[in-house]
Order: C-alpha cells, then sequence, then structure tokens
C-alpha cells in the first residue's frame, strides 16, 4: 500500500522522487504528494488526490526545485482521500510522510491540542509532526528528537522526516514497516521498496526492526532499537529493473501469467536431486526439525491462505501429517491451543503483510515447535524473523493481482510436503521420485495451459453482460476454484463465490439461473463422476458451465456447457496448472470490462496495515 521515497544529493531530486512514487504505484494508492527544500530555502509541498501523474502534471505546472525532499503515495486509513489527507504532512518547519498506522494517535491528538497544535488533517500521520515538532523544542536536533518521538508512538510506522532548519539531512525509523536506503556517490536516497530507487542506484541498505537512520549526502548513520549505532548489510543488486517493464505485454498481470513456467522452474533448480527433495532448501536445521513435526498450522491472508488450503490436502494425504490453515488476522486474536511439536507455516508475496507478520510474532510466544515462512522475497521481515526459509522465485510481481507468486507458493508448499514425509519416513513406496519427475515436467504442462490463451480469451466473452458468477471444485480444486473466484471479484468487480461442487444442494444452487455463469475445474480423479453429477444439477436449471476438463475426463460441449481441454497431468499436481485458465479468464474478463487491471479500485499489492 503506501509508498514513501526521499533524497539528499547535490541535484535537482523532484524528479526522481516522482519517479520513485510511479515505481510504486503497483502497492495502490489514492493520493500522493511531495515535500521539497527548495533553492529559495523554503519548504514547500504538492498534494493531489488520485494518480500519480496528477501530481507530475501539477509540479510540470508549478515546479519545486531542491536538493532534499520526501514523497509519498497515501491508501486511506485515517481520514477521508482528498488533499489535506495526503501525505507529506507539516508542523512549522518539519515534512513527515508514513506508512502504516498510530494505535494511539487520538491520545497523543487531545495532548497536542492543548499544547495549541492546530490539526488540518483526519490521520494519524498529523499526530507525528506535531509530537516531533514539540520534541524539538527541548532537544533541536532533528534525529535525537525523533528518537525520542518514537517512544511515544504506539503501532506500526515507517517514517521520513525533512527539517527546513536542518537540511542537511533525511531522517527515517522503522517499526512494522519496510525502509531501504538507497547509496549514490554523494547523494542517498530512501524508500518503502527498492524498486522506487533502481533508476538512481544498484546498492541498497535495509533497514531492520526499530532502527532510526540519519541519511545526509555523504553518510548514513544508523542506529538500533537499543540506541547502539550498527552498520547495516550492503546488498548490491545487478539484474537490472526489467520486472517493472510490460515488455509486450499489454498489463503487467498478463506478463506475470504467462512468467508462469520460466519462475516455477526457477523455483524448482537446486532443490531436487534425481528423485528427492533436497530438505536442506529449508536450511541446515531443516531435517532435523522436520523429523520432530507431528503437526503443521499454515496462516496466511488473501491468495497466500488459498495456496495454504491446497496444501492442507497434501499434508495430510502424501505426508500423513495433521494440518489446520487459518487466516492471520483471526488466528492473532483468537486463543489459539497448539498440538504439541506443530510447525509453524507463514505464507506471504511480500513478507511484510502486517497480520501474518503478526501471527508469526504471537506464535513465538505460543509453545510453536519452530517457523518455516514461504516467501518471495529474501530480505523481508517474515523471512528474518522465522527459523527456516522457502523462497520463492517468483521475482517482482507488479499487479496487485497475485499470479506468479500463488504458483511458486504452490511449488514451494508440495516441496514442504515431500521433504516432511520424506524425513519422517511417511511417504507411500515410489511417491517422492514419481512426483520429482512430474514436478520436472511442470513448466512444460504450464507453458502448454498458456497455450490456451485465446480459447480463454473467447470464453470470456460469455460474461460481458453478467454481474454474478459462482465458482466450483472438489477437493483439493476447492482452494483452487476460491483463487479463480478472488481474481474475479479482485479486477473486473463481478460477484463472485467459490463453493465445494458437493455443496450446491445444500443452498447455492438457488443463485443458479441463466444469468448466473458457473466455472468448474474437472482433472481427471476419483472425484470426477460425482463432479459430473453435480454439474448435471446446474444444466437442469438452466445454468450456463464454463469447465475447465481433463483432456482424458470424457467431457464434450453441449447446450450451455463450454469444454476447454486442458493437457492431462498427475492429479496431485493439478491445482497448480488448473490455476493458469482461471487467471487467464478473470484478466480477459477484466480487459472486457475496461477496469483498471493492474491497480483494481480500493485494494493495494502489500497490506502493511491492519
Amino acid at each position: 500500500m503506501c509508498g514513501i521515497v526521499g533524497a539528499v544529493a547535490e541535484r535537482n531530486i523532484t524528479a526522481i522522487l516522482v519517479e520513485g512514487l510511479k515505481r510504486l504505484e503497483y502497492r495502490g494508492y489514492d493520493s500522493a504528494g511531495v515535500a521539497v527544500y527548495t533553492n529559495d530555502k523554503t519548504l514547500e509541498r504538492m498534494r493531489r488526490v488520485g494518480k500519480v501523474s496528477e501530481l507530475e502534471a501539477a509540479l510540470a505546472a508549478q515546479p519545486l526545485v531542491g536538493r532534499l525532499g520526501i514523497a509519498h503515495t497515501r491508501w486511506a486509513t485515517h481520514g477521508a482521500p482528498n488533499e489535506r489527507n495526503a501525505h507529506p504532512h507539516f508542523s512549522g518547519d518539519i515534512a513527515v510522510v508514513h506508512n502504516g498506522i498510530i494505535e494511539n494517535h487520538e491520545v497523543l491528538r487531545e495532548r497536542l491540542k492543548a499544547k495549541g497544535y492546530v490539526f488540518t488533517s483526519d490521520t494519524d500521520t498529523e499526530v507525528i509532526a506535531h509530537l516531533l515538532t514539540e520534541k524539538l523544542k527541548a532537544q533541536p536536533d532533528l534525529t535525537i528528537a525523533l528518537k525520542a518521538t518514537v517512544k511515544e508512538l504506539h503501532g506500526a510506522y515507517g517514517l521520513a522526516v525533512i527539517n527546513a532548519q536542518q537540511p542537511d539531512r533525511l531522517v527515517a525509523a522503522r517499526s512494522g514497516s519496510p525502509l531501504v536506503i538507497g547509496l549514490g556517490l554523494g547523494e542517498n536516497f530512501l524508500a518503502s521498496d527498492q524498486l522506487a530507487l533502481r533508476q538512481v542506484t544498484d546498492r541498497f541498505m535495509y533497514l531492520e526492526e526499530g532502527d532510526i537512520a540519519e541519511i545526509r549526502r555523504d553518510n548514513v548513520q544508523i542506529w538500533d532499537v537499543s540506541g547502539q549505532a550498527v552498520e547495516r548489510q550492503i546488498v548490491q543488486y545487478s539484474d537490472g529493473a526489467e520486472a517493472a517493464d510490460k515488455g509486450e505485454f499489454r498489463h503487467y498481470m498478463l506478463k506475470e501469467i504467462h512468467e508462469q513456467p520460466t519462475v516455477v522452474q526457477r523455483t524448482l533448480e537446486g532443490r531436487l536431486s534425481q528423485n528427492q527433495v533436497l530438505v536442506q532448501a529449508f536450511g541446515p536445521q531443516a531435517a532435523e526439525l522436520f523429523a520432530k513435526v507431528r503437526n503443521v498450522q499454515i496462516v496466511a491472508c488473501g491468495t497466500s491462505y488459498h495456496a495454504g488450503m491446497v496444501a492442507r490436502y497434501w499434508l495430510e494425504e502424501l505426508a500423513g501429517i495433521p494440518c489446520q490453515v487459518e487466516v492471520a488476522s483471526e488466528f492473532r486474536y483468537r486463543k489459539v491451543v497448539v498440538q504439541p511439536d506443530t510447525l509453524f507455516v507463514s505464507i506471504s508475496q511480500s513478507g511484510e503483510t502486517a497480520d501474518t507478520l503478526a501471527a508469526l510474532r504471537n506464535a513465538k510466544e505460543l509453545g510453536f515447535l519452530g517457523s518455516l515462512a514461504i516467501c518471495n522475497v529474501g530480505i523481508s521481515s517474515l523471512v528474518r524473523e522465522s527459523d527456516l526459509t522457502l523462497l520463492t522465485q517468483a521475482g517482482r510481481e507488479i499487479g496487485v493481482a497475485s499470479t506468479k507468486a500463488f504458483t511458486t507458493q504452490l511449488v514451494g508448499l508440495l516441496l514442504l510436503t515431500l521433504s516432511l514425509g520424506q524425513v519422517r519416513g511417511t511417504l507411500g513406496e515410489g511417491v517422492e521420485a514419481t512426483l520429482v519427475e512430474e514436478l520436472r515436467r511442470l513448466p512444460t504442462r504450464l507453458g502448454e495451459a498458456l497455450a490456451m490463451d485465446s480459447t480463454v480469451e473467447k470464453i470470456a466473452e460469455l460474461f460481458a453482460e453478467k454481474n454474478h458468477t459462482l465458482f466450483l471444485g472438489r477437493g483439493a480444486q476447492f482452494p483452487v476454484a476460491m483463487e479463480g473466484a478472488l481474481k474475479l471479484k479482485e479486477i473486473s468487480y463481478i460477484h463472485a463465490e467459490a463453493y465445494p461442487a458437493g455443496e450446491l444442494k445444500h443452498g447455492p444452487l438457488a443463485l443458479v439461473d441463466n444469468d448466473m455463469p458457473v466455472v468448474t475445474v474437472a482433472p481427471n480423479n476419483e472425484l470426477l463422476e460425482k463432479l459430473k453429477s453435480n454439474l448435471q444439477e446446474v444444466r437442469a436449471r438452466g445454468g450456463e458451465l464454463i469447465v475447465f476438463a481433463d483432456e482424458k475426463a470424457g467431457m464434450t460441449n453441449g447446450e450451455g456447457t463450454h469444454v476447454v481441454q486442458m493437457p492431462h497431468i498427475h492429479d496431485i499436481l493439478s491445482p497448480i496448472l488448473y490455476t493458469i485458465p482461471l487467471q487467464l479468464l478473470s484478466y480477459y474478463v477484466a480487459v472486457l470490462k475496461g477496469t483498471d487491471v493492474d491497480q483494481p479500485r480500493n485494494l493495494a499489492k502489500s497490506v502493511t496495515v491492519e
């Protein structure tokens, strides 16, 4: 969601700030703004509601020129999305941008009002600006004043601050919201995501929980949560910024859908021997820990939660391990009874999802055997705070609706299942060798599914005038149906629900008519005949069926029934394969509806607040 960019340099930094905001648009936002200490030695700002392009146009008409500045894209949490609530927020000579939520802002607001401070916004962020101004009265050094300020803040924050009285520095603080420092030559930068700075540097330092940083043109100083001066590792990237380029594709989402064979191959690389999963891929202590596992608790949000639901079928069927899956926002606020020797597994694309991070931190107090993160970002908080990690190799995912992150999560979870079964000796004879061979073939199968692109585009035309859709699946395909429904509602704004196909007769069948398309996935497994009976119930009530069926399932087109033949695949891997056409369907329906595919309304890519 919200994005931060900051810079201190010997050149005009306004264009750098705006370009950084553009590179963070994928996160989702409703307004944008910049504050610059100008060459006229005044602190000035520009804020606009809507796209960064609105801010860019305003700056073209009324330029702000300076060598120190901060910028922000806001996703509303406190106060409506309007200009007065947009960041940066001012208090005297102070400008502040903030990601996160200050939970005690109301108490602080009343205290500051009593001291005579006037609030011009509804945000929790303005409290920080006024509190910092108050601290500066006792201690005029900006960095020291920030250290005093954050001691009174409860909640999550990534902060960037500049002061017109000390225009030689940019100061920052991190607690629960990521920040990264970009290192240049005679200039340095700050952002909430290194992608925002790739146009100016390839060298980065990632702030850790509780860090405070003072960033000047020629040096960077960092203090940890205890106030000790520390040095953070410098990470240098050499892969360029190609992930930010759509290439030949119309949208990032379509590009990322078509990248799935490549990223799945990348996720498997170095993790398979001839006929086994390499358990050490999860960490040097993985084998020892996995041998003790008797239960698994998976916690995640959104698309990652659906990946966890698929994994439950795999863990119980293949490894014989009981598994519970829970939405992180529920888990963290529930009194949890932990079964003995339970492995806590968290799943997140970004590794900064607030509810998932909080659940992990709670889990450490609850007596779990250990923790494992399935994540796409190696330097994320989730990875750093977990005992074991498997990094998915999806690369940068720009589209808000997750695609390649989901399929690589599924691959990682299947590797986990096979590893647990291998170490505990609970896999059936020859099962691991068979599935390892199937995993090697998986990128090719995904490519075959993507080759049906034009067929699915044609099917999407059936949804042009529809407002509701049902998705059906049985067994491990039920979470795939849930993911299909989520994708459709996220980017096309069509109301969609998913059900286990066997539940039709217990209520959802009442919704079926010729205005309610029913989408189902039908691999060739032991549940196929039962699924066919469920689909007959739909046809008998005039429902129009769209069926993605295994080429060996014996299903054909008929009146009101549209069958897309899928390449045959081992049943265990079918959830990964059948995700592809549902992603394509959602994409082409959204294009047909004319929605903003990559940045759907009201949503954010990385949900770093509750």
